[in-house]
């Protein structure tokens, strides 16, 4: 049902990010098959970037497994792998050799470091990739260490989003041109593309190097969370200036200090007179007072509580699916709607299936029996 209907996409199994962009290519319509290890491990419903998509076990050790591996290239219009650089050119599955089975295909690559440079063949995870581009000493409190800020920004932000947005550009352009080609996407260049609004403000002297000194960093009064009342958190982000002067009605900011908003020299003693006042209410209380409004307002909720919201829920946000809570698929389209496409399969769950599905026959698949290679 989704956009990407008819568009066949193999994935190379790997770990975080990779399972995501293919888990986000899946409930827009893409039909996946996965590559896993003959003998693997995988499969728990707790996987919920693994949704979707159809398991066929190979031993990649073996020739025809990697030759069934180039077969079903054949007819991919993509692949997607995320090991490092060299290991599937080792293998005989490398994008010269596999755009040679199929001119057109795209092969996506998905690295932390990227497939050049000094760095490109180190071991590394989100945490050093965001460290490189600027992004993570730009995260924390003012005299504390920088924060992780889970592994969105360079895993899931500047890979997995990165690549699959490459993929959909390039999957377009080989239909116009009929030829394929490789999309090198790095998590150090996707993160620092995403810190693209912050490298103009620092160019421009907006903002500066110390952490929690800006306005969209927790520096601000106006632009940060609160501790309430009953120990939970509230955010505020009234940056415009008549959201600001509904916040000052609301919350009873009534101190002729606050009209001086965007004064830097103010801001830490005006986030100390906002901490205060949003300590006396509960975060039930202020919801009342603020939910809805053009301040700028939302409750911190907890992973559990975020899909049991009103808001989350009217637009089934979060769904259920084995007992699992998760998301539903995004963005949204009015007419060829996405939809998750099933459950995460276990190693092998569809291996003859598959197979024969994408082309090969019942004598071929036999062999690859016979001889160990699934």
């Amino acid at each position: 049902m989704g956009p990407l209907r008819g568009v066949k996409i193999i994935e190379f199994a790997g770990i975080g990010p990779g399972p995501f962009c293919c888990m986000l290519l899946s409930d827009m319509g893409a039909e996946i098959i996965r590559i896993d290890r003959k003998g693997g491990r995988g499969g728990s419903k707790f996987e919920i970037g693994s949704r979707g998509r159809r398991s066929v076990a190979l031993d990649l050790k073996k020739p025809e497994a990697i030759e069934a591996a180039l077969k079903l290239m054949e007819s991919a219009d993509a692949i997607i792998e995320g090991f490092r650089p060299g290991v599937m050119e080792r293998l005989g599955l490398g994008p010269e050799v596999a755009l040679k089975r199929n001119p057109k295909l795209v092969y996506g690559r998905m690295t932390g470091w990227g497939q050049t440079g000094p760095l490109a063949n180190a071991a590394g995870h989100d945490i050093n990739y965001i460290a490189l581009t600027g992004a993570l000493h730009a995260i924390g409190r003012k005299g504390e260490p920088p924060v992780p800020p889970l592994n969105l920004v360079g895993d899931f932000g500047g890979g997995a989003l990165y690549l699959a947005m490459g993929v959909c550009a390039a999957l377009f352009e080989a239909n116009r041109s009929g030829q394929g080609q490789v999309i090198d996407c790095a998590m150090t260049d996707g993160a620092a593309s995403l810190m693209a609004m912050f490298y103009g403000f620092t160019a421009s002297g907006m903002w500066t190097g110390e952490r929690s000194s800006n306005m969209l960093d927790g520096g601000a009064h106006f632009y940060d969370t609160y501790e309430t009342k009953d120990g939970k958190y509230i955010s505020l982000g009234s940056i415009e200036p008549q959201f600001y002067a509904l916040l000052r009605e609301k919350a009873g900011l009534d101190d002729p200090a606050f009209e001086a908003q965007m004064d830097r020299a103010h801001w830490p003693a005006l986030k100390a007179k906002v901490a205060s006042v949003i300590k006396t209410k509960t975060r039930d209380e202020w919801d009342a007072i603020m939910l809805g409004s053009d301040v700028c307002y939302a409750p911190v909720l907890s992973i559990t509580e975020a899909g049991q919201h009103p808001h989350n829920a009217a637009r089934q946000t979060i769904v259920t699916i084995d007992g699992v809570a998760q998301p539903a698929p995004a963005p949204r389209f009015s007419r060829t709607v996405s939809t998750i496409q099933g459950p995460v399969p276990s190693v092998g769950q569809h291996t003859e299936e598959g197979l024969k599905d994408w082309g090969f026959s019942a004598d071929a698949i036999a062999k690859l029996k016979d001889v160990g290679a699934i």
